[in-house]
Formats: C-alpha cells, sequence, structure tokens
C-alpha cells in the first residue's frame, strides 16, 4: 500500500465512509493516476478537466457517474493533501431527470414467476414488495422480519438512516418458506453467501442483479412481451 492510498483510507474511515463509497474512491484516485502515468498529487486541475472531459467523451460515462468520479477526486485534494478545489474550474456536471420505468403489476408477476432458482424468486419478491436496493436487500438479517408489526426491519439504509418498511402476508410465507430451506444450519444472515454453510458474509448485489436478468430473459423467452424488463433495481 502506498504512502497515499495509505494517507486517503485513513481520512475516509476516520469519518466513516461506507465501505462500497471507500473502495469507489480508492479505485478511482488510482484510475486517475493511472490515466496519466503520475502519482496523483503530482497532478493538477488542469489534469482533472482532461479526465472529467474523456469520461464523458471516451467512456461515454453518464452525468450522475461523473459526478461520483469528481467527488472522490475533490476528497482525495481537499481532505488527503489538504488542497484548495476551485467549484467554478471543475463544475459538477449538470444532470438530466427524467422519470423511472416502473413495470405495471402484471409485470412483476410475470417475472417472478419466471426466476429460477427458489432462492431468486425470494429475492424478487423481496425486491418489489418492498423496494428496497439491492444492497440493503443482501444484508438483511433473520432478525429484521418483524413479523408481529408486519415490517422489514432495514438497518444502515441509504444515507446510513434506518427505516421499516411494511410486510405482506404474501412475502412473509415466502420467507417462512426460503427459511425452510436453509435448515438445519443456524443463520443470521437472511440471504448468506454460502446457504451450505454458516456463511457471515452476505450475497453480493451481483447475485440480485443476475437474478432480475435471468428472470427477465426467461419471461421473454416463455414469451411475454414485454418492453420493459431491462429495469433493475437499484443499487446501494
Amino acid at each position: 500500500m502506498t504512502h497515499l492510498r495509505k494517507m486517503m483510507l485513513e481520512e475516509l474511515q476516520r469519518r466513516n465512509y461506507a465501505q462500497n463509497t471507500i473502495r469507489s474512491y480508492i479505485r478511482i484516485v488510482e484510475d486517475f493516476s493511472r490515466r496519466f502515468h503520475r502519482s496523483p498529487d503530482r497532478l493538477g486541475p488542469q489534469h482533472i478537466r482532461e479526465y472529467q472531459s474523456e469520461l464523458f467523451t471516451k467512456r461515454k460515462h453518464r452525468a450522475s457517474t461523473v459526478t461520483g468520479y469528481l467527488a472522490a477526486l475533490r476528497f482525495f485534494y481537499t481532505k488527503t493533501l489538504k488542497r484548495a478545489w476551485s467549484t467554478a474550474g471543475t463544475p459538477y456536471p449538470k444532470r438530466a431527470f427524467s422519470l423511472p420505468t416502473i413495470l405495471s403489476q402484471e409485470e412483476v408477476a410475470q417475472l417472478i414467476d419466471a426466476a429460477r432458482p427458489p432462492l431468486h424468486r425470494t429475492l424478487l419478491m423481496t425486491l418489489y414488495a418492498t423496494g428496497l436496493r439491492r444492497a440493503e436487500l443482501a444484508r438483511l438479517k433473520v432478525t429484521d422480519i418483524d413479523s408481529r408489526r408486519m415490517v422489514v426491519h432495514v438497518q444502515g439504509g441509504k444515507g446510513r438512516q434506518d427505516r421499516d418498511v411494511m410486510l405482506s402476508p404474501k412475502l412473509l410465507g415466502e420467507l417462512r418458506q426460503h427459511w425452510q430451506r436453509l435448515k438445519p444450519k443456524p443463520r443470521e444472515l437472511l440471504f448468506p453467501g454460502n446457504r451450505y454453510h454458516n456463511s457471515d458474509r452476505p450475497i453480493t448485489t451481483n447475485v440480485v442483479w443476475n437474478a432480475c436478468r435471468n428472470a427477465a430473459k426467461r419471461a421473454s423467452e416463455n414469451g411475454c412481451t414485454l418492453t420493459r424488463f431491462d429495469t433493475m433495481p437499484h443499487a446501494a
């Protein structure tokens, strides 16, 4: 680990940034450094502007993605190197806001029915019944399912905030079947990374993504004429 990388990691951890954000910020600064074949502390505003332009023109990133890249670089220069950052010289890109594509109840039902294996069906039912993000779903614990109050406790969600979402009787029944499939091993996580062992790591968000993508593909192969199955659940 280089000295600069260690310094940035310590600054991120000291401010209690989420692990996903820490990994992303460090990866972005390393990518920035590789682009110009220099240590990032030897690069300046002109390099940042050139890098920002290439993110749009060559890599074809969206405005929201470029904003994330700039946030990482800004953190590195202002918090790690203690340098000034000119917002006027490096403006954040304007974002285009559009209404999200939402599946109808019939489309959601067809998507869930096409899910294989049973774990994928449970994942999709939980996503669309609760509105959780993929990362929130992956981190659910068995104790987060409150059948007495009929709510799902979401801990450390978006913005590190806790919240409760409604738990439908149908979803509760599906989760109980899922729990029976996990037995007899005791579990803390509702969706452990390895269901054959008492894994202390949750499934990855890619598992949830692939569950949705594969179900959409299978639904199309079964003759469902749906044009919006490319609508995937949000990440963290």
